[in-house]
């Protein structure tokens, strides 16, 4: 099950059905199945809230991923991404706003799959697979 929320931000994804299949069928690609899998829109407040009580960070964020996950393969969890965050992301680095959106939702469900971006090359091998399948959608 893969599911849509908005927590304290009137929020509609953009084509969401299209955006459901081209999830489903990453995670296909990448030998994984999602059973349980939540993406959870909001404010920077509330994701700043969640930063500080679950991870001990004081700073804003544009995702936090927490992994449900207890068998291997098979996706569980939570994705939290502050709108607000996007939204600006998407004017620093000149993205539209979905595409930029798009970018960050693939980015939780690749954490997922136990891609990192802990430091330089990682991140780079990280939005490499982003960009793969951004052209993708």
């Amino acid at each position: 099950m893969l599911n849509f929320f908005s927590e304290d931000v009137d929020f509609d994804l953009p084509r969401p059905l299209k955006t459901k299949k081209w999830i489903k069928k990453t995670s296909e690609s990448e030998g994984y199945e999602i059973s349980d899998l939540n993406y959870i829109f909001c404010s920077d407040e509330y994701l700043l809230e969640i930063n500080k009580q679950y991870l001990d960070h004081d700073y804003f964020t544009d995702i936090i991923t927490f992994d449900n996950s207890e068998e291997d393969n098979i996706l569980e969890g939570d994705i939290y991404i502050s709108v607000d965050r996007v939204r600006e992301n998407a004017e620093t680095f000149h993205a539209d706003f979905e595409t930029e959106m798009r970018r960050v939702l693939i980015h939780g469900l690749l954490h997922l799959m136990g891609y990192e971006d802990s430091d330089e090359s990682l991140k780079k091998a990280m939005r490499a697979k982003e960009d793969e399948y951004l052209i993708q959608f």
